[in-house]
């Protein structure tokens, strides 16, 4: 075996690897609301967002052409470079989950493989005129937009069910929760998953097994990112879960249905155009509306303001990893350097794994009432299952009160 196929072998493991921590990551955008107000019991929430995203996945391949050909010259690209790249958005995807933090998988992937092209040829290898447009201007304006149509979503919800009885109304939520949190699983699968499709299609490009000019990954390419990032979502990101269901607001399924629905809404578009979008950032935007737009809900600004600030420095720090991998693999090369960093990836992984276990947040802890920090009074001793679908003939007071 020769060292680019060596090379290949690696980054397309570790692309699927990438891909795979984007699907538990990500599974919050969809199924936080539907989780937290009690529409769904989590694992089945986690296998419904699994097998939409796994359909989505098939649905367009924009995005994964705007990654492979947008964002960095092609002609520039080595195998070592896209490795480089791949490890810097897994740290930073595996860090951020382990704090609970909603940041965006995608910006993480592309900072990584920026960082990488400037520490292997400078700025010059990136093409800033689409990172601007693709990535930048789209993360700053869909928060804002989301936040904007959740919000007004939410208010003429509880405007329009002002007159109907009670549990009717919370039942009617609560299955139309269920759709709207398939539909954002769905429109997930049509963004995420391209990425790692055209960084995998990026690399086939520079050791010479695709063209330039061929519109698509090869099919291969998008069943196993298909599988991978389902995979991912099905074993469930709880820790972010627990932060966008119970962290930010208090969220009822009026709210949770009003916060998907406006997310599902804006990612299809961007799928559509092909933006890069960070589905977290709407995601996240969604429910902070949905908190805005209902009358006397409580928002936590805190817990906003530290999720902003970890999305400022997002690409900056997965561009750093990116560049630092790509200096230790290129500086001791061959199956050597590629091999000692694959084996420091694994490291670094198994170490934040184990640290997350000190203070595990599962299934039957994730909806635990939120005490200022993200593990705190989560034991699951003390925690009963969250409220299933089949038994929503009676509503909580406190819900019944809100409507």
């Amino acid at each position: 075996m020769d060292l680019q196929l060596f090379l290949l072998i690696i980054v397309v493991i570790t692309a699927l690897a990438f891909d795979f921590t984007n699907g538990f990551h990500d599974t919050g955008n969809a199924m936080a609301p539907s989780i937290a107000s009690g529409a769904l019991k989590p694992k089945a929430a986690v296998t419904l967002s699994a097998s939409l995203n796994l359909v989505g996945a098939f649905l367009s391949t924009a995005v994964a052409a705007t990654i492979a050909k947008g964002l960095v010259e092609s002609g520039l690209v080595t195998l070592e470079l896209v490795f480089a790249g791949l490890v810097g958005g897994i740290v930073w995807n595996l860090l951020t989950w382990l704090l609970g933090i909603p940041s965006s998988s995608s910006h993480a992937l592309i900072g990584g493989i920026v960082g990488a092209m400037i520490a292997a040829v400078g700025g010059h290898g990136v093409i800033w005129k689409g990172v601007v447009s693709t990535v930048i201007i789209p993360a700053l304006c869909a928060p804002l937009i989301a936040c904007l149509v959740a919000s007004v979503g939410t208010w003429l919800v509880y405007r329009a069910v002002r007159g109907i009885p009670e549990e009717k109304a919370i039942r009617g939520f609560r299955y139309g929760q269920i759709g709207s949190a398939s539909l954002i699983s769905l429109a997930h699968g049509t963004n995420d998953a391209q990425k790692t499709m055209g960084v995998i299609f990026l690399a086939l490009i520079s050791y010479g097994a695709a063209e330039k000019s061929d519109h698509m990954p090869p099919l291969w390419v998008i069943v196993s990112c298909a599988v991978a990032i389902a995979l991912g979502t099905y074993f469930g990101g709880w820790r972010v879960i627990r932060t966008l269901g119970k962290g930010l607001v208090e969220i009822k399924s009026p709210q949770g249905m009003a916060a998907d629905t406006s997310s599902a809404a804006i990612i299809l578009l961007s799928s559509h155009f092909g933006f890069s979008l960070s589905t977290t950032h709407v995601a996240t935007g969604s429910i902070l509306g949905s908190g805005v737009g209902k009358p006397g809900a409580e928002v936590r600004w805190g817990v906003a303001g530290r999720m902003a600030t970890a999305w400022l420095i997002t690409l900056p720090s997965a561009g750093l990893v990116g560049a630092v991998t790509y200096f230790v693999v290129h500086g001791i090369g061959g199956f050597a350097g590629a091999s000692i960093g694959f084996a420091m990836l694994i490291a670094v992984a198994l170490a934040i794994w184990l640290q997350s276990r000190k203070a595990p947040i599962e299934p039957t802890n994730v909806n635990a009432d939120w005490d200022g920090t993200l593990t705190s009074g989560t034991a699951a001793d003390k925690l009963p299952l969250p409220t299933v679908l089949p038994a929503v003939a009676e509503p909580e007071a406190h819900e019944r009160q809100a409507l």
